[in-house]
């Protein structure tokens, strides 16, 4: 597999914004922007991120090629990650891959991670990584416009 991860950086937010522009994708976040299209808040909050210290993010290459990104952020003292790739690249196993690539970078834990409850892909991802499912809550989630159950999960070691 010719999948690795490294640094993001300003030119990666193309394709980063392009794969949460998408709207399956969106809906499966569930929890997302207000305005997914607003591109020029989309880039200042990117900007950042890149420079907040307390961020991890990396992009994911498959061949070379950015196709998304992964990313480690610290919310209410708690870390927590997230990630994204784009749609043609689901169902390969490079979600999986690459998360495993970035947590053998990010030592920080506990680390948190949350997916809609409806979201198996991420699941799985999450379990093929570590994760152990610990709870649930509920929220509203911007991009269906109501309020739905969010799975919590845990990675220890």
């Amino acid at each position: 597999m010719n999948l690795t991860i490294r640094p993001a950086s300003d030119p990666d937010l193309d394709v980063f914004f392009v794969n949460q522009t998408d709207a399956e994708a969106n809906y499966l976040a569930a929890f997302t922007a207000k305005a997914p299209h607003d591109r020029e808040a989309y880039l200042r909050k990117w900007k950042r991120l890149l420079h907040n210290e307390t961020v991890h993010a990396q992009a994911i290459l498959w061949e070379g090629q950015v196709i998304g990104c992964v990313v480690k952020f610290v919310m209410a003292d708690r870390a927590e990650l997230t990630y994204a790739i784009g749609k043609a690249y689901w169902g390969r196993g490079l979600t999986t891959a690459a998360v495993k690539l970035f947590l053998r970078e990010e030592k920080m834990r506990p680390l948190y991670a949350r997916v809609a409850f409806d979201n198996c892909g991420s699941q799985r991802v999450l379990g093929k990584t570590g994760f152990q499912r610990i709870g649930r809550e509920t929220g509203f989630a911007q991009a269906r416009g109501k309020v739905i159950e969010e799975w919590v999960y845990r990675l220890e070691a």
